[in-house]
């Protein structure tokens, strides 16, 4: 379950009743349509295709409505609107993967592993995600799939429920940043015309006379491999929030051991 941005548009703003009736397949069921093959699914493919290549700026009922060589009042027969059809969009692609080794090898590490790297790819094929305030979601059949799926692999942590449920939040909080951050690079590079090196060298001159006046020694001094695009910065956050866990988890662990040998 991703928390998203805080973004341009916001899940759940839609009829929440009618995207749930949607979203579990409750609702009354269009009659057929005037275009064969038409379908709810297709629609909200569409529309993340539409998301994918151009953004939400982008997403609206008449340009799926063109994707898909139809009237736009077609698509009112299965889905009330584009706010409805966000939050379908929204689940369809939190579908979890069916394959469990796509969450580790069984332990609860490996699971929160899994899962940052896992939402990481998530939103590097869906850019449009971070455009999505997701802080009031709907919750669908893949959300909640993947929620079961997660929490069943991390339940062996021995934590309180909410504690399980904040060690996930605090995953995707800290994916969610590092996402952002990557995105907007590549947002930057591709509006000014200047790849990540380019830009650099054209800082260096400055950054050189700053470095030799004595006002910065300790960032003088720092090793000419600080600043290299070889250092995974996601790979070696996600590990040291994992020790975190993994302390906090021992220690836990330890204080139980230690109530039941008092009493």
């Amino acid at each position: 379950m991703s928390s998203g941005g805080s973004g341009t548009e916001t899940s759940g703003s839609g009829d929440i009743a009618r995207t749930l009736d949607l979203l579990w397949g409750t609702g009354q069921r269009p009659s057929r349509g005037p275009k064969p093959g038409l379908t709810l699914e297709r629609i909200v493919e569409t529309a993340i295709e539409v998301a994918d290549r151009n953004g939400l700026g982008a997403l609206s009922m008449r340009r799926i409505a063109t994707e898909l060589g139809t009237g736009t009042m077609s698509l009112y027969r299965y889905v009330p609107g584009k706010a409805e059809l966000l939050d379908l969009m929204l689940d369809r692609v939190q579908r979890p993967s069916e394959n469990p080794a796509d969450l580790g090898d069984g332990g609860w590490r490996s699971a929160l592993e899994a899962l940052g790297r896992a939402t990481l790819a998530l939103y590097r094929r869906h850019p449009w995600l971070l455009e999505v305030n997701q802080s009031r979601p709907i919750l669908g059949p893949s959300a909640l799939d993947g929620m079961e799926k997660v929490l069943s692999r991390i339940k062996p942590m021995g934590l309180s429920d909410p504690e399980l449920l904040s060690a996930i939040v605090m995953i995707d909080g800290y994916v969610v940043g590092a996402a952002r951050t990557q995105l907007y690079q590549e947002q930057a590079e591709h509006s000014s015309g200047l790849t990540d090196a380019e830009f650099w060298e054209a800082q260096r001159p400055a950054l050189e006379k700053a470095m030799n006046s004595g006002r910065y020694p300790v960032m003088a001094a720092l090793s000419d491999d600080t600043f290299s695009s070889g250092f995974d910065h996601f790979e070696f956050g996600l590990q040291r929030i994992l020790d975190g866990l993994e302390e906090f988890v021992s220690r836990r662990t330890s204080e139980r051991r230690k109530r039941s040998v008092d009493r």
